[in-house]
């Protein structure tokens, strides 16, 4: 690495032991600096109430003289993008987006703000699990499971508009059991399949719960469609430093993508039940940042990596805002 990208002459941040102090000024400028080297940085969603008095304040939100959560979430985003480049947006998995939801999206920020969006679970889901949210699909294959046709004519063709805001475009494989995928191979063959029949001109991502499909057919199959393999901390995921070191992790050396969610061996609910309402941070977990630190630093060096998207959740530590200041601070 050069001493000139080490060096990064950012104005970061700081938080005292109790994780209270915030300096929403530094990080606007931490943030804006790196994004002006392709280090694009931000958060899994964006509405969080108990992110007032940090990121946001709270007299905007104030309705008759009580906090309205109806205008929290209406305006919100363009609080957040004035702090943030870059957002990774949850809802899209739940829903194919239209023309009018992104709209509405990019009015809310800056030309130069980017959105990570997750790909809609109808492409990425091979069978329903039993959630109510499935309805009569519960428990039963999906048959568009990997549709490449799906896919563009559902997510694709609402986002061709507004392209110039979207950095990545990710799908995120919930973890497979044995009657899913027999072997990772298995996976490997009909996610080749799938990734060689999307369209161009996008950048993407995949992101997987399977630890054992950390193969090097893997990700010798994404380097050939160009498409990136998204560190991931989850439940049971090896951690993002070991992810770093298996050979050919990086498979497209224009970009990357990142995401902090939960702390390896961590139930979902286990973290909401710990650390919600979000409103600090209440578990330092020094390996992701460490490695996140490793991550943004060989972006910024443009060591075989020209472009990160990185997002930490809130049921990471209990508060993604602070534990996107720790990282900022090891770069120092």
């Amino acid at each position: 690495m050069s001493d000139n990208a080490s060096q990064p002459n950012l104005l970061l941040p700081t938080a005292n032991s109790s994780g209270t102090a915030f300096d929403r000024d530094k990080l606007k400028a931490s943030i804006s600096g790196l994004a002006d080297k392709g280090i694009y940085i931000g958060t899994s969603s964006w509405k969080y109430p108990g992110w007032r008095g940090m990121l946001y304040q709270e007299d905007r939100y104030i309705y008759r003289g009580k906090f309205s959560e109806t205008r929290f979430d209406r305006l919100c985003l363009g609080e957040y993008a004035e702090v943030f480049k870059s957002v990774c947006v949850d809802a899209a998995y739940y829903k194919f987006p239209d023309e009018r939801y992104l709209k509405n999206l990019v009015s809310e920020v800056p030309e130069d703000f980017l959105f990570t969006f997750k790909v809609t679970d109808d492409i990425t889901i091979k069978q329903f699990p039993e959630l109510p949210r499935f309805g009569l699909r519960a428990g039963r294959p999906n048959e568009h499971f990997l549709n490449a046709d799906l896919f563009a004519a559902a997510f694709l063709k609402p986002c061709e508009e507004f392209k110039k805001n979207i950095g990545l475009l990710m799908f995120e494989f919930s973890r497979f059991g044995p009657h899913d995928f027999a072997r990772g191979r298995d996976f490997v063959e009909a996610l080749d399949q799938f990734l060689g029949k999307l369209p161009k001109g996008w950048r993407y991502g995949v992101e997987i719960r399977n630890r054992n499909f950390l193969h090097p057919d893997y990700f010798e199959m994404l380097a050939r469609h160009g498409v990136t393999h998204v560190y991931n901390s989850w439940a049971e995921m090896p951690p993002v430093s070991d992810q770093l070191e298996l050979p050919g992790s990086v498979t497209n050396p224009e970009f990357a993508g990142a995401r902090l969610l939960l702390k390896p061996g961590r139930k979902y609910q286990e973290a909401v039940d710990k650390f919600k309402p979000y409103d600090r941070l209440k578990e330092p977990y020094e390996d992701v940042r460490v490695a996140a630190a490793k991550l943004i630093k060989k972006a910024l060096a443009k060591e075989g990596l020209s472009k990160l998207f990185l997002y930490v959740n809130n049921r990471l530590e209990g508060n993604a805002l602070q534990t996107i200041i720790a990282i900022l601070e090891k770069l120092t």
